[in-house]
């Protein structure tokens, strides 16, 4: 078999916008491993993909730059709805976040078997051959690698933002001030319903229409992702509800709110999942009743050229200015009183920074430790981004405490809900446990939200709990 040659066929066009008539038999294929493969190969392949079903940082742009395959995604719900037991498709591997790869030693000890005579007899679609072609295109207007870093990283700014803004709004709306539904003397902490609906979103834009956003841009995916939901969600302030509640003795609560919280945003991403894929059947009877699926016309919204790209970059250069200028204003006006608008502008102004070390990071994720690579199923990424943002968030607390100051207070509150709320993140933790807990060894989701909770706990009583306990802060 020839390798590669496997990336130029073009009936593997995997997005729901831009497919053959091929793709639905190719859901059917199946791979064989060879009888003498060594068993660890394969808990190898699947130790990668569930790390690396959230997020993988930088590396999504590198898969584009120079893996031809890049044009050939398949949305990720065809690997986590079907369990990660079976991680390859054809005789490439698919990761969850939704880019191929190809790994030499392990491509040796697959093969494929024949294919479906329909997928074989199957003519090639005219809009398939629109987006192929475009496709093409798109490789020879490739933006230069700082461009691409920069579009990228303005992208995880603006949504970044954005998810800022509708966690404050959420916790006003479900708080004591409107609905009453969370506060921070309960197992219902405040950043509870944005967790939910994050992980929920998450299901929808991180798992089943992932591709399907690719498709149209790979930067508005991780915009979506890792920008919008990483920092609607955050793993920091739950942590930092759960010490508050044992430094005033309830001990029964916090442990309550772990399970309670991590049980309703594990549920809200299955929830998500299956809600997307109704979604996702329903348009596509839809499109095969009224035979109104013209994927060419969906091609047309592709941001695939230099001219493309460059009018987005500008439109959310503008956004971003605009948010930070208007924040500013705010800011210096309501700084002196220190109210919680205050700190919701200095978090707007101080979050971006926080999302673009936690992609970075999630680099990290299915790498493993050492060049063994040994526990390669531990996201040490997004295991990194949540630990350092619950110690740093529990270390301010002490801080916030020690001085008692209200600009303190401001300036503290303002960089837990920004810079350390969105450095943590809950969806693609919570994406990354679904994933583990649907593959054949489903103990290691639970495995690793222990190992997540009790080292950012442990540590959070180290750092903030036993300060005040001692020095008696009020």
């Amino acid at each position: 078999m020839d390798i590669g040659t496997i990336g130029s066929e073009p009936r593997r066009s995997g997005s729901f916008s831009c497919r053959s008539s091929a793709t639905s038999s190719l859901r059917r294929r199946s791979i064989s491993l060879s009888a003498a493969a060594p068993v660890h190969i394969d808990d190898d392949i699947e130790s990668e993909i569930v790390s690396e079903a959230g997020d993988i940082g930088d590396r999504a742009l590198h898969s584009n730059r120079h893996s031809e395959s890049s044009s050939h995604r398949f949305s990720v719900d065809h690997a986590l709805e079907n369990g990660v037991s079976t991680p390859t498709f054809g005789d490439t591997l698919l990761h969850p976040n939704g880019y191929w790869s190809r790994d030499p030693p392990t491509m040796s000890t697959i093969s494929v078997v024949t294919p479906l005579p329909e997928e074989i007899i199957s003519p090639l679609s005219t809009d398939a051959i629109v987006c192929s072609k475009d496709k093409m295109q798109d490789d020879k207007e490739r933006l230069p690698k700082l461009l691409d870093y920069a579009v990228c990283l303005i992208h995880l700014a603006v949504f970044g933002i954005l998810g800022v803004l509708t966690r404050y709004v959420l916790q006003k709306l479900f708080g004591p001030g409107v609905a009453g539904l969370t506060n921070n003397e309960n197992i219902l902490y405040l950043d509870l319903p944005s967790n939910m609906v994050g992980s929920f979103l998450m299901g929808w834009w991180g798992i089943v229409f992932k591709a399907d956003i690719s498709s149209v841009s790979d930067y508005l995916a991780i915009g979506l992702t890792t920008g919008y939901l990483g920092s609607l969600t955050t793993f920091s302030g739950w942590n930092q509800k759960m010490l508050d509640l044992i430094v005033d003795g309830h001990w029964v609560l916090a442990v309550l709110g772990f399970l309670v919280g991590l049980f309703l945003a594990a549920y809200a991403v299955i929830f998500g999942i299956e809600t997307a894929k109704g979604f996702r059947w329903l348009l596509t009877r839809q499109n095969a009743c009224t035979g109104s699926g013209t994927p060419s016309s969906s091609c047309n919204w592709r941001v695939d050229s230099f001219k493309r790209h460059l009018a987005v970059m500008v439109v959310l250069i503008l956004m971003l200015g605009l948010l930070w200028g208007v924040c500013g204003a705010l800011l210096r006006e309501e700084f002196s009183s220190g109210s919680s608008g205050a700190q919701l502008w200095l978090a707007c102004f101080v979050g971006p920074p926080g999302v673009w070390i936690r992609w970075f990071l999630a680099r990290l994720n299915g790498r493993g430790l050492g060049r063994a690579g040994l526990f390669k199923w531990v996201p040490f990424g997004t295991l990194a981004a949540n630990v350092s943002a619950a110690c740093i968030m529990a270390a301010l607390s002490t801080v916030k405490k020690a001085v008692n100051s209200q600009t303190c207070d401001t300036v503290v509150l303002g960089i837990q809900l920004g810079f350390l709320g969105c450095l943590s993140t809950v969806s693609t933790f919570i994406a990354e446990f679904n994933a583990m807990r649907e593959s054949e060894r489903p103990w290691r989701a639970y495995a690793y939200a222990l190992i997540t909770i009790c080292i950012s706990f442990g540590l959070g009583i180290l750092i903030y709990s036993v300060p005040v306990w001692t020095k008696g802060y009020e």
